[in-house]
Order: structure tokens, then C-alpha cells, then sequence
């Protein structure tokens, strides 16, 4: 058998998610239903991250473990052939060792959320960003966000149905920038809880928005409270952009 590692990128609009489901589209089905047709099965592909219904990715890492020796390139070929017309991509395929494991070898995950900031309707992005039509303030939501950085209880920022073992995480980097239009939030860490991201950048908002001040985020954050949280930002926002391993599978 020989195991592989797979970066992925997909348009996550019309996958209920990544994980494999009965009943409705997810990344992973694709990507299995995929590989079923190229390699004898059956298969189960493993994630670096497992991307929430309408959520992006442009540098999923996936692991497969298959019956043959696929040259890298012909492999990434194939998938990309049957992957047709769903809006996901094999953009790089590499042998990995057995028993390499895109989640637990991860040692960084970086996000990144965008949103559109005009009156005018997004025509162009609409499934990317997040569309707010009032003003916000970036420079304030950078401050903001600079509270995020360091360990915290993240219980303000985990969705109550969050299935990790506790709410404590390391936020190696959280940054918030504006270039026109759009406004962009970068945060990093090396693991992440259920909904941690889109609550962060709902918060976020309201101190763009004026409704909260820096100060009474970060006061949000240290009450590990999740009845303080801002509202959830939509999923359309978000991308998973970069996956951080010790040694680049890819290179």
C-alpha cells in the first residue's frame, strides 16, 4: 500500500462540509468518489482540518492510502479528471510515509477571512466574503484582534456543540488589514476549536462597527463566557489557507 498526501482546494458553497455524510454533498465524498474510480477501495481520506458547511480551502492538506504507485503528477491528473465539474482541485499530490497523518503531524493552521466592506452588492466574490454595507473602522478591529494573540480559555469563542477536550488554544498570530474594499482578518495557531474563527470575526465586526470597543473584546475573551460572544460571521468568508508541517510534504 502507499500512502499519499494531497493539498486540496475547493469552493466550499455547495459541500455541506468536508466530513463524508448519507445524505448530502461533502468534500470528502467527492474526493473518496473520486479516488474509487482510479484505485481499487475502499478509501478514507484523512484532513488536516474538517471545513464546516460553505467554508473554503485553498491549501487543505488530505492523506489516502492507495493499492498503487501513482507517479504524484498522473495521480493530481486523475483526481482532477473525476473531480469534474465539482469545485474542487488536487493541485499537488507527494508520496508521504506510512503513517503520516495530515491533522495530528500539523503543527500550524492558518485562516483567513475576508469580508467586503461597500454598499454596493458583491457580485464578483459573493461566495468568498462576507458583504457588510455599514462602515467599519480596520484600524479598531486591529487592535482588537491583537487581544487574541497569546493562550486563552476560548470558551467566549467555541460553538457550544464543540467536541475538543478544552477550550485552551494558542493563537500564534491574529492580524486584521484593510486594501480598499476589503477587509481581511489572518490568524494562525496550531489547532483551532468548532466555530472559533467565524465567532472571532463576528466580534471583531462589532468593534468595527462601533458597537464595541477593543477593550470590551478582549473583556469578552477573558470571561470565557460563550453569552458574550459577538454573532457568528457566515461561512462564505472563510478560507483555510495553509497548513504548517515540521517538514513540507509538497517540497
Amino acid at each position: 500500500m502507499h500512502r499519499f498526501a494531497l493539498r486540496v482546494e475547493y469552493d466550499g458553497a455547495p459541500f455541506s462540509g468536508w466530513q463524508r455524510q448519507d445524505h448530502a454533498p461533502s468534500v470528502q465524498g467527492a474526493l473518496e468518489d473520486a479516488l474509487a474510480q482510479i484505485d481499487p477501495g475502499p478509501h478514507a481520506v484523512a484532513a488536516a482540518g474538517r471545513t464546516d458547511a460553505g467554508v473554503h480551502a485553498a491549501g487543505q492538506v488530505a492523506a489516502a492510502t492507495l493499492a498503487r504507485p501513482w507517479d504524484p503528477f498522473r495521480l493530481s491528473e486523475a483526481l482532477n479528471h473525476h473531480l469534474r465539474p465539482l469545485p474542487v482541485a488536487v493541485t499537488a499530490a507527494a508520496p508521504a510515509a506510512e503513517g503520516w497523518h495530515p491533522r495530528f503531524d500539523a503543527v500550524a493552521r492558518e485562516y483567513l477571512y475576508t469580508i467586503l466592506n461597500r454598499r454596493a452588492p458583491d457580485t464578483l466574490t459573493r461566495n468568498a466574503t462576507w458583504h457588510v454595507r455599514h462602515a467599519l473602522d480596520a484600524d479598531a478591529m486591529a487592535r482588537a484582534a491583537a487581544h487574541f494573540r497569546g493562550r486563552h480559555d476560548w470558551t467566549t469563542f467555541r460553538a457550544a456543540q464543540c467536541q475538543a477536550d478544552g477550550p485552551l488554544r494558542t493563537v500564534d498570530e491574529a492580524t486584521v488589514t484593510r486594501t480598499g474594499e476589503r477587509i481581511v482578518f489572518r490568524v494562525r495557531a496550531r489547532s483551532f476549536l468548532h466555530s472559533q474563527v467565524r465567532s472571532m470575526v463576528g466580534s471583531l465586526e462589532r468593534v468595527g462597527a462601533g458597537a464595541w470597543t477593543p477593550g470590551e473584546l478582549r473583556d469578552a475573551l477573558l470571561a470565557a463566557d460563550r453569552a458574550r460572544c459577538g454573532p457568528v460571521a457566515p461561512p462564505g468568508g472563510l478560507v483555510l489557507a495553509a497548513v504548517r508541517y515540521p517538514r513540507d510534504p509538497f517540497a
